[in-house]
Formats: structure tokens, C-alpha cells, sequence
């Protein structure tokens, strides 16, 4: 198990993962959060299929076009954390953070206090590559957003979250709706016009390799495997975060029609 970064910094553990289902790595964080006492990174390079993610009280009728969805049969997940509706697939990259509450000194367990030591963070990751900045709630090169957050903070610990577009499908973003509540900043353009794709500015790897040594210059960080990590077992956990039936799309459906 190798251990890296900042002697005498908060430990964090480091679980690297490839390919694991978006669904599988919700409910992992989810546990994480709620039943261990650890820091955790875990860092998916990318999901095995397409999907939709919607944050807890995403409505499907106002942020899905949801015929095309029941037509190509594209999963959707309504998740444990706040934030918008993403499309994930192979090109997206995860970065999770878990944190206890005062792993991180002068940040106070608040949405906007973590967001804005997250952009810290990120702004080393992308030190001297682009025209990086956190953009209200949003990671962005210029004017064009790349990076989408979302968080989950309870009495003692806090989650943030992001799905990075390393790379994305045209045809994936049409499942999704302008939504009516959207930042500033978006001035109303599309989805293509609104987002960009970060292997424009970096490899892949570099991306992750950045990402852990911007960490480790914060937290004394020691890598994992997802075999090793020792949590109760699915079946004695009731995930918030699960998969929509059929069922409720199609009702969905009944309303946006």
C-alpha cells in the first residue's frame, strides 16, 4: 500500500478504480460517507455505460427528454447528493472526496466553503494548462464548463463530488433538457456551446496524476484497492441513491406530454 504526500497531514485513503458502474460507485460513496470514519478520494476513470445522473430532488419531466430516453433505453439514477443532471458514460471521469469535518483546517462543513477550497485545489491541478476557475458551482476553462459538482454534508462528514468531461457523445447531451434553473454565466446557449472537452488540454492520466498530487500536497494519501476496503455489506445498508424504474419514467413522461 503506497503511501505519499504531506508527513503529518490528515490521512486519505486513495481507491483508483476503472470502469465500475456510476450506480456501484454512488453506493460505495454513499457507505463511505455514512459508516466509515476514514478521508476517502476515490478516482473512476470513466463508466462502463451511459446514464443519467439527477441530484435528490431532480424532477425527470423538467430535465430529461424523456421519449428518447425509454427509446434507447438509457438508465437513470437519482442520486445522494444535491446538484444538476449530468450525462456519464466512458469519457467522464470521477473525482469524489469524503472528508470529516476537520480533515481540512479553516474549512467549515458548508456548501460554499468547500466549493470554494475545492477551486483551490483544482486550480493547482490545472496550474499553468488553462484558463481554469470555479464559475458559481461549476468547474470551467474560460466560459465553458468541464466540470460538474455536487455535495452531501452531514452532522460530522461531507462529500463533494465531480464528474469531469474528459471527453463527450453529441448524441448523449440530447437526453438532456435545458434546464430552467442554470447559471449565469451559461447565457442560455446549448449544451455544445455551454461545455468543453478536457483531452483539448490535457491527456487523461496527466489529469489524474495532477489530481493526486494536488491532494497529497494536502493530506498524507495512501492507495488502496477496492478489494481491501472493509465496509458492512450492501444488503445491511438502505442506499438514498437508486436506479428509476421503467415505471416512474414513463409517468414522467405521461406529464411532460
Amino acid at each position: 500500500m503506497e503511501m505519499m504526500g504531506k508527513a503529518g497531514a490528515p490521512l486519505m485513503k486513495l481507491v483508483r478504480l476503472t470502469g465500475v458502474p456510476i450506480l456501484q460507485q454512488l453506493h460505495l460513496e454513499e457507505q463511505l460517507l455514512r459508516t466509515t470514519s476514514h478521508n476517502w478520494c476515490l478516482i473512476n476513470d470513466g463508466t462502463t455505460s451511459p446514464a443519467i445522473v439527477m441530484g435528490l430532488s431532480g424532477k425527470v419531466s423538467e430535465l430529461v427528454e424523456v421519449e428518447s430516453v425509454l427509446r434507447d433505453r438509457i438508465p437513470i439514477i437519482r442520486r445522494f447528493t444535491g446538484g444538476g443532471t449530468v450525462v456519464v458514460d466512458q469519457g467522464t471521469i470521477f473525482v469524489t472526496l469524503i472528508c470529516n469535518k476537520d480533515a481540512v483546517s479553516n474549512v467549515q462543513p458548508f456548501p460554499r466553503p468547500i466549493m470554494s477550497w475545492s477551486g483551490r485545489l483544482y486550480d493547482k491541478v490545472f496550474e499553468g494548462l488553462a484558463d481554469f476557475h470555479l464559475r458559481e458551482n461549476d468547474y470551467v476553462f474560460g466560459d465553458r464548463k468541464f466540470g460538474g459538482n455536487a455535495q452531501s454534508i452531514t452532522k460530522h462528514r461531507w462529500v463533494h463530488h465531480t464528474s469531469f468531461l474528459w471527453d463527450y457523445e453529441v448524441k448523449n447531451m440530447s437526453y438532456l433538457k435545458l434546464p430552467a434553473k442554470a447559471p449565469e454565466y451559461r447565457l442560455a446557449r446549448g449544451h455544445l456551446d455551454f461545455v468543453c472537452r478536457m483531452k483539448d488540454y490535457l491527456p487523461r492520466s496527466e489529469f489524474i496524476e495532477r489530481t493526486i498530487k494536488a491532494i497529497g500536497a494536502q493530506f498524507s494519501v495512501k492507495s488502496i484497492s477496492l478489494e481491501s476496503i472493509d465496509i458492512p455489506s450492501a444488503s445491511e445498508f438502505v442506499h438514498t441513491t437508486r436506479l428509476l424504474t421503467e415505471q416512474e419514467i414513463r409517468e414522467a413522461c405521461t406529464i411532460q406530454t
